[in-house]
């Protein structure tokens, strides 16, 4: 009796949960596999290497403007896919354009705008904060 050949995707959610991901991790792998595959026509990744990774990944952040953190998720599933599950090296990943992070500016406010703020509480919350500025300055 001959025995159905699994899919790659099984045997890649199998090879994720032996390493113990987490469910929800192997749940999103497998969709950015699904993507993966869906973006190069159903061809098998053994039949691809780094141009189209690096298409994918540029794909997602030309095209779709996905964050960073989601561009970077993508290529954790697809490095998984090539290094630990198919045992190839994907190649020079250098061509990618990378999704912009987003600048984050840490908010300070000054000694005076702080004042300004604390002058314009009432009641309880001018009492406790006050006190937390008191204790915080001396």
């Amino acid at each position: 009796m001959e025995t159905q050949p699994r899919s790659l995707i099984a045997v890649y959610r199998e090879a994720l949960a032996s390493r113990h991901y987490a469910r929800r991790t192997i749940e999103t792998y497998e969709r950015w596999l699904r993507r993966f595959l869906r973006f190069h026509q159903m061809r098998h990744p053994r039949q691809m290497g780094s141009q189209e990774i690096n298409a994918f990944l540029t794909h997602l952040a030309v095209n779709e403007q996905v964050s960073a953190s989601t561009q970077n998720q993508a290529l954790a599933a697809l490095l998984f896919l090539y290094k630990r599950l198919l045992e190839i090296d994907p190649g020079d990943l250098d061509g990618v354009v990378r999704a912009r992070r987003p600048k984050r500016l840490p908010v300070v406010l000054s000694v005076m705008e702080v004042r300004a703020v604390l002058q314009q509480l009432e009641g309880p919350s001018a009492l406790v904060c006050g006190c937390c500025m008191a204790v915080a300055y001396g």
